[in-house]
């Protein structure tokens, strides 16, 4: 992120214990973990506010494990290392149902499962080789060799113990129950760790010295530290919504396309549509510019179309958000080199709603004592 000399506030300093970077999904599972469970004085800054980024412009899908299929991650990361991540994702699951359970405000969750869905023959030989290997692993699902929807896909894997939820809602709740303090709309602009046991983050309001400083930062983190150039990538995705229907055409969390293509119906009636941009990844790929592709939003009307017919509402809201995603697929948690006091979880590939509460727990244990975050630690790199 850049500040200009003339947007900088009077440069006050101010110190903080354990200072969060990031208001998003992560950036409040941090928060709690730091003050909630580690005892910590937290304070969290953000560019804007909660949950403006991705944490609050996702189809707010928990959906357990990683962006490719469970035989796949087995064999590009190792079983042991596919297992703790599907693992990762149940822990993620416990902790925003216990949020929402305490939470001071209703927010929606919708205990529906989710179907995995082929939308060809050769995706669906993958669907039929992951459920099996799911199935060894004694993973609760459900495989059909058909469509349970009978739209035209060529077989399902059910998930029923995923969930549907108002990540907005939840993001504003997880935020609330961390009891940090909040200083919104304030830019980082650089960091500095000249002292042994001291973190100056210049921002465009304060400059803290803090003691310890976790970046949950995501998409926007090759902005703020060169380490993260090369290790996460800003990737933009695509939604629109329709007015409120009649029915309801999908009763759970829908994911298709090897996780390209993703729908569900909204708390409020409406069906929600996303993805299309695998048609057009030298586009939507390595950006951080918010904003909509009118190819892939075209994309979208022809997809609705081709497998919803029946939804002939209009499209109330189109929209766009930044994902993070890493170089290897797994969200990355360490401390920057030469910055020992400066932690981050970031790169949840698109998947922050299954992984970031447990990446951000590990993260927080990682710096605040050296534990190792086994899976998604960027020891792996070494």
């Amino acid at each position: 992120m850049t500040v200009s000399h003339w947007q900088r506030a009077e440069q006050v300093e101010r110190e903080v214990d354990f200072l969060v970077v990031g208001a998003g999904l992560a950036g409040g599972a941090a928060a709690f973990f730091a003050k909630q469970i580690h005892g910590r004085d937290v304070v969290v800054t953000d560019a804007r506010d909660v949950a403006l980024g991705a944490s609050g412009r996702n189809a707010g899908f928990m959906i357990s494990g990683l962006d490719t299929y469970y035989h796949r991650a087995i064999e590009q990361y190792g079983h042991s290392v596919a297992r703790e991540v599907w693992g990762l994702s149940r822990r993620s699951f416990r902790h925003w149902r216990e949020f929402i359970k305490n939470s001071a405000f209703e927010v929606p969750l919708n205990n529906c499962g989710s179907l995995l869905l082929a939308e060809t023959a050769e995706e669906a030989v993958e669907l039929e080789l992951a459920a099996r290997a799911l199935s060894a692993d004694k993973i609760d699902i459900e495989y059909s060799s058909s469509d349970p929807l009978k739209r035209g896909y060529f077989a399902a894997i059910e998930q029923p113990l995923d969930a549907g939820v108002q990540p907005y809602l939840l993001a504003k709740t997880v935020m609330a129950q961390s009891g940090a303090e909040l200083i919104a709309n304030n830019e980082l602009y650089r960091l500095e760790q000249e002292e042994k046991d001291t973190v100056r983050v210049h921002t465009r309001k304060l400059v803290f010295k803090a003691r310890h400083v976790m970046l949950c930062t995501n998409a926007y983190s090759p902005m703020i530290d060169p380490y993260f150039v090369g290790k996460v990538q800003p990737t933009r995705a695509q939604c629109l919504v329709t007015e409120p229907l009649d029915h309801v055409p999908v009763p759970c969390c829908g994911y298709s396309d090897y996780g390209y293509m993703y729908y569900r119906s909204t708390f409020d009636g409406r069906f929600l549509l996303g993805g299309g941009r695998k048609q057009h990844q030298h586009e939507e790929n390595n950006t951080s510019e918010d904003r909509l592709n009118p190819k892939v939003q075209a994309f979208l009307d022809r997809y609705l179309q081709k497998y919803f017919p029946d939804v002939q509402a209009p499209v109330a809201q189109r929209w766009s958000g930044i994902m993070g995603f890493s170089c290897d697929g797994l969200p990355l948690v360490g401390t920057l080199p030469g910055k020992p006091r400066v932690g981050f979880a970031v790169g949840f590939t698109g998947h922050g709603l299954a992984l970031a509460a447990a990446t951000a727990e590990r993260a927080v244990d990682k710096l605040l004592n050296g534990v190792s975050a086994g899976a998604v630690d960027v020891a792996r790199f070494e």
